[in-house]
C-alpha cells in the first residue's frame, strides 16, 4: 500500500523528496500517515477535497482485496 500511494502522490508534488509515507499494519486495519513538504498539501488535498478523496478510494479499493480497511492521514 505504501508504495502505490507514494508513487501516486511523488506526481503530484512540486518536492517529492519531502515526502514521508509511515504504514502501520494492523490486524484488520492499515494506516497510512502521508507527510508532503510545505506548499505541496494543497496539491494532495486537490480543489475541494476532492484528490485526498480519490486517494482514499484508490487505497480502500486496494486494501479491500487483502480483506482489509485502510485510513489514509494527510498531514503538512
Amino acid at each position: 500500500m505504501k508504495e502505490f500511494i507514494e508513487f501516486i502522490v511523488t506526481h503530484l508534488v512540486d518536492n517529492p523528496n519531502a515526502i514521508q509515507i509511515t504504514e502501520i499494519d494492523g490486524e484488520r486495519t492499515i494506516v497510512l500517515e502521508l507527510r508532503v513538504g510545505q506548499g505541496d498539501m494543497g496539491k494532495v488535498i486537490g480543489r475541494r477535497g476532492q484528490t485526498a478523496k480519490s486517494l482514499r478510494t484508490l487505497l480502500s479499493a486496494a486494501s479491500a482485496k487483502e480483506g482489509k480497511r485502510a485510513v489514509l492521514e494527510i498531514l503538512e
